[in-house]
């Protein structure tokens, strides 16, 4: 089991793990993965927010003892990083499930959207291409309502930049038929009200709102399943 900080990839790796059980991925059933305890191989692409930055406690073995979970993300990533460092790793690995979230560094490094959605396209087709994987995207949280950009002068900004980016991380998911998760309008909803979801640094996910994110992720892969 390869990690970094494991906290926040393990909250949603259970989850993707789930996913990976008997799923079926454009019409095909991945019959050889198995009943939920087989030997899965979980691949996770992004920024700080796979790498962990903001949770404590990793708990993916306990319930998947013969998983395997190969953390990619760094903190600081943008998605020409995932291409450039992760992407081709990712590939070699030959994984059953792999994870994209990637975007908030894009935003705040002043990364025009038409380059962010070029490098999508590079990384998921790629997957697409060169492995059998279930990919899952999440669409970003709202910056804007962070505690870190919510009374600041750029919150405006960042706003219409989340919109744009998640636009384009939709048209790609479309495109190459991964499952979209939409954190969006949930972190738009419950981030104002349930201040515990955000780390201290008033930016990154909490263990709290890591949990949520898992939760919400299941819900977005769920239908892509068929039952264990």
């Amino acid at each position: 089991m390869t990690l970094r900080a494991p906290g926040a990839l393990l909250a949603v790796a259970a989850i993707a793990l789930l996913a990976a059980c008997s799923l079926e991925r454009h019409g095909r059933a991945r019959g050889s993965l198995g009943d939920c305890w087989a030997a899965l191989h979980y691949v996770a692409l992004g920024d700080s927010t796979v790498e962990g930055i903001g949770a404590s406690r990793p708990k993916l073995r306990v319930r998947y003892p013969n998983a395997r979970v190969t953390n990619l993300g760094v903190g600081g990533a943008t998605s020409v990083d995932v291409v450039s460092a992760q992407l081709e790793r990712a590939i070699k690995l030959r994984p059953d499930v792999v994870t994209l979230s990637i975007g908030p560094n894009d935003i705040t490094g002043g990364v025009p959207v038409a380059r962010y959605e070029q490098n999508l396209e590079t990384i998921l087709g790629g997957l697409q291409r060169e492995t059998a994987a279930l990919i899952v995207v999440n669409l970003l949280p709202d910056l804007a309502v962070t505690p870190r950009f919510a009374k600041g002068p750029h919150v405006d900004l960042v706003g219409r930049l989340t919109v744009q980016f998640n636009e384009a991380l939709a048209r790609k998911g479309r495109e190459h038929g991964v499952a979209l998760v939409d954190l969006y309008l949930a972190s738009r909803d419950e981030v104002p009200r349930q201040p515990m979801l955000v780390w201290r640094d008033g930016y990154h996910p909490s263990d709290a709102g890591y949990a949520r994110w898992a939760e919400l992720m299941w819900e977005g892969i769920e239908p892509r399943l068929v039952a264990c």
